[in-house]
């Protein structure tokens, strides 16, 4: 990859303040244009937010177009969101596994960013932080050190500030807003249950807002207090509804050809640099196409 400019960092300050000082002839529209485009790396490293905290010693360099801003190999829907040195945050495509299990060794996204990495450092490793179900799309971090993955996992409640979802259900929930908290299960066949007895399993306890209505189903907002498997489907399930396409819990159908759960925002505390990164994607277009003409 051809590289058109580089520096070496003199002084600790935001990317985007020393990028306008050393491209006085671009303007910012131009500049910003470039993190955009995926053009800029520190110490080799894609950064694509202005205002990363540079380090003293560091290299910054501008790329060619050309070869830099394509993803290494097929990465499989997988778009990166942002990456450093520590991190990587993607938005999963629905459809793709988080990560093999015992039971299924299927392509993953663990190995889309293990070879997106290595094409730049045959050592590299990557390192999950979290997961996402197969069949949820939306924002997902993993660590790109072991280090960094221990200190996410270990204060994990702490660092992640706010973390939020979108989901399609079947019909109208009522009321409008409100917290499901209840005890999960499991089955023989890993098949998550609401306990009818408190206190008998893990306690899960989840926040919704009704975002739209349609004729048939609800947009919901959904936060979590604790993070539980299949939390959100199983007690959406014991309210009687069912996120769409969700066949193993209660789904009748299966109209958007997909799970309708969404992990759409993520702002979480940087491991490393101590910065607050916030990444919010867009509600699915099959979401919103669902609910088309529905009132507000």
């Amino acid at each position: 990859m051809a590289t058109d400019r580089k520096w070496t960092v003199t002084e600790p300050g935001p990317l985007l303040p020393f990028l306008l000082q050393n491209l006085p002839e671009k303007g910012r529209n131009k500049v910003k244009a470039l993190l955009t485009h995926r053009q800029v790396a520190v110490d080799d490293q894609v950064i694509t937010r202005h205002d990363y905290a540079l380090q003293s010693g560091q290299s910054v360099s501008i790329r060619a177009a050309s070869g830099f801003a394509k993803a290494t190999g097929s990465m499989e829907g997988v778009r990166i969101l942002y990456e450093d040195a520590d991190i990587i945050v993607i938005d999963k495509p629905p459809g793709l596994l988080s990560i093999a299990s015992d039971e299924e060794r299927a392509r993953t996204a663990y190995h889309v960013l293990t070879e997106h990495v290595r094409a730049r450092d045959p050592e590299a490793r990557i390192f999950i932080v979290h997961r996402l179900d197969r069949d949820t799309s939306g924002v997902m971090l993993f660590a790109k050190r072991y280090e960094v993955q221990q200190a996410l996992q270990l204060d994990w409640r702490e660092t992640v500030l706010e973390r939020s979802y979108v989901a399609v259900v079947e019909g109208l929930v009522n009321p409008p807003e409100g917290t499901l908290r209840s005890w999960l299960k499991e089955t023989k066949t890993q098949t998550m249950y609401v306990s009818p007895i408190p206190g008998d399993g893990q306690e899960a306890i989840t926040h919704y807002q009704v975002l739209k209505v349609g004729k048939d189903y609800s947009l919901l907002k959904i936060w979590l207090e604790t993070g539980r498997k299949n939390q959100i489907r199983v007690q959406l399930q014991s309210i009687g509804h069912s996120v769409v396409g969700d066949r193993r819990y209660g789904a009748a159908k299966n109209t958007l050809g997909r799970l309708g759960l969404h992990a759409r925002v993520l702002s979480f505390r940087h491991p490393v640099t101590h910065q607050v990164l916030r990444f919010e994607t867009d509600v699915p277009p099959a979401f919103r196409k669902l609910l088309s003409g529905a009132a507000q």
